[in-house]
């Protein structure tokens, strides 16, 4: 039933499910699978999958990397005519990228805003100014994050594992979701593996210099994303909990001076924040007030809502599911090491409960700090992955090959149906938006000074050339002598003020009214141009 409904999705049927949202037929499956180990553990493999498995074999790993980056690339390249326009988030960056490379308006940015991509964003317009150079440098971002995977899974399981795991993750909603998209979750979780990696080795591996390069790899993702905070605080305190703190003292000088160059390459951040907000950690603290959750833990019961199934789909959450049962497995050894009678747990042990605890504190501490949505919890999605394939290779047994090529098999079926649900069930509701925003802009656009006042600010701002704010923000501004203002209004759109409030910004001043008929999913246009 699994195969069938991603073959369905694939040929374009998806519309017969609801939401064109797969229904989880192998995570209801896995524990008759589970039930059933006694029984099929006990016999023999066929010897039709042994010669299946043997090709497999021949095929060498780098072919096999290189074939998940091209799908990859392909994926991406087919769902960018289904999304061909940025989104809100999108364009607040690309705004930037643009005012660094030619002086025109950042609307929408914010002090809160990290300034990685951006910056990633100027270089890519520099060498074309678009909004497909953009996107290329998302494709950089997500080819990226899927090869630093399959590098760390290596280490940690086997080189075909790690290809799995590598599948695994593209195959996921969550994941893919985002890959054809301007933004710095992917590219940041990349770098946050490599610091999961880096402190892995500093413990199993004393004599290298592991540790010392930790600083410049977290000093990356941080100015690529300042939320990933939330995610080094559950790194650190899972690599206490699985090492013990006698393990990173006796690295001492060597954890001294990494943290003295994060400190060094902290201060332009720390004073900025300083002279902007007033405090040093301002910036981190307003990125976090900017989240949209109703309550605090709000962002924790949506995690738990959506655990694992919206996260990395069907296959990718019965992975997961492994990889968390694996989790309990060692933490539950811990707790008896740490008894009197106790053994004590090979390295290879706590290196799965780092993992693990850091996996489940990412979504906690997240979960609490701001509001719930997959693309801020993939660093625990890759990293359940990871113990989840290893952990069914076990379970498994002498079937552990066989296994895996059929998982690994389903998973590139998956990908290809997974993208069919981001094209045609995820995507539509922001381009719909787009059809409303995007022609008016460009109707908008202006050769001299303008200022478009919008609930709409960033994307208005990308399309039209003009600088962009909310009318929320006109009433606290000075608009520069010479500058066209004009208010722009939606049908259905949202953060407009009503007739009372529309006259107080007007001001009694003379204007210009236009109607700007459009197919979006808030209508048409109104726009009135002070004079």
């Amino acid at each position: 039933m699994a195969g069938l409904q991603q073959v369905l999705l694939i040929a374009g049927f998806g519309d017969w499910l609801p939401g064109w949202q797969p229904w989880p037929y192998l995570l209801i499956a896995a524990p008759a699978w589970l039930l059933a180990r006694p029984r099929w553990s006990r016999s023999g493999v066929p010897p039709a999958w042994l010669r299946g498995v043997d090709r497999l074999r021949r095929v060498p790993v780098r072919v096999l990397v290189l074939g998940v980056l091209a799908l990859a690339a392909g994926v991406w390249a087919v769902l960018q005519d289904h999304e061909p326009h940025l989104g809100h988030e999108e364009a607040v960056y690309a705004n930037k990228a643009r005012s660094w490379l030619d002086g025109t308006p950042d609307a929408g940015w914010g002090a809160y805003r990290p300034v990685g991509l951006p910056a990633l964003g100027r270089l890519a317009l520099a060498l074309h100014d678009d909004t497909g150079a953009l996107r290329v440098v998302a494709l950089v971002l997500a080819l990226f994050t899927l090869t630093t995977t399959y590098l760390v899974a290596a280490a940690w399981t086997t080189p075909r594992r790690a290809v799995v795991a590598m599948l695994l993750i593209l195959s996921g909603l969550g994941f893919l979701r985002r890959v054809p998209e301007f933004l710095n979750d992917i590219g940041a979780t990349g770098l946050l593996l490599l610091v999961v990696f880096l402190l892995v080795r500093a413990q199993e591996k004393p004599d290298s210099h592991a540790l010392l390069a930790v600083p410049f790899v977290v000093l990356a993702a941080f100015y690529l994303r300042y939320g990933v905070v939330g995610n080094l605080v559950a790194v650190g305190l899972a690599a206490l909990l699985a090492y013990g703190p006698r393990a990173w003292t006796r690295l001492g000088r060597r954890v001294a001076v990494a943290a003295a160059v994060l400190l060094m390459g902290l201060i332009p951040h720390l004073v900025h924040a300083s002279k902007v907000t007033g405090s040093p950690l301002g910036m981190i603290f307003s990125a976090t007030k900017q989240a949209n959750r109703l309550f605090v833990g709000d962002g924790l019961l949506y995690y738990l809502a959506i655990f694992p199934y919206r996260l990395a789909g069907d296959l990718g959450a019965v992975v997961m599911a492994a990889g968390l049962f694996a989790t309990g497995v060692v933490l539950r050894r811990l707790l008896r090491s740490r008894r009197a009678d106790g053994q004590t747990l090979r390295m290879e042990e706590r290196r799965r409960v780092f993992l693990g605890t850091t996996a489940l504190l990412v979504f906690v501490i997240l979960g609490v700090a701001t509001d719930g949505e997959p693309r801020f919890v993939y660093l625990s999605v890759v990293l359940l992955t990871v113990l989840g394939v290893q952990s069914l290779a076990e379970l498994a047994g002498r079937w552990a090959a066989p296994a895996l090529a059929v998982v690994a098999a389903f998973a590139a079926v998956t990908v290809l149906g997974t993208a069919q649900v981001v094209a045609h069930g995820a995507m539509p509701g922001p381009d719909r938006l787009s059809d409303s925003t995007v022609p008016v802009a460009r109707r908008l656009s202006s050769s001299g000074p303008c200022l478009l006042v919008t609930g709409y600010e960033p994307e208005v701002g990308w399309y039209s050339g003009c600088d962009a704010v909310t009318f929320a923000q006109y009433r606290r501004m000075h608009v520069p002598e010479g500058t066209e203002v004009s208010l722009l209004l939606f049908e259905r759109g949202r953060l407009q003020p009503g007739k009372a409030g529309l006259q107080e910004l007007i001001g009694g001043r003379e204007t210009l009214v236009r109607t700007i008929p459009t197919s979006g999913s808030v209508g048409a246009a109104t726009v009135i141009t002070l004079r």
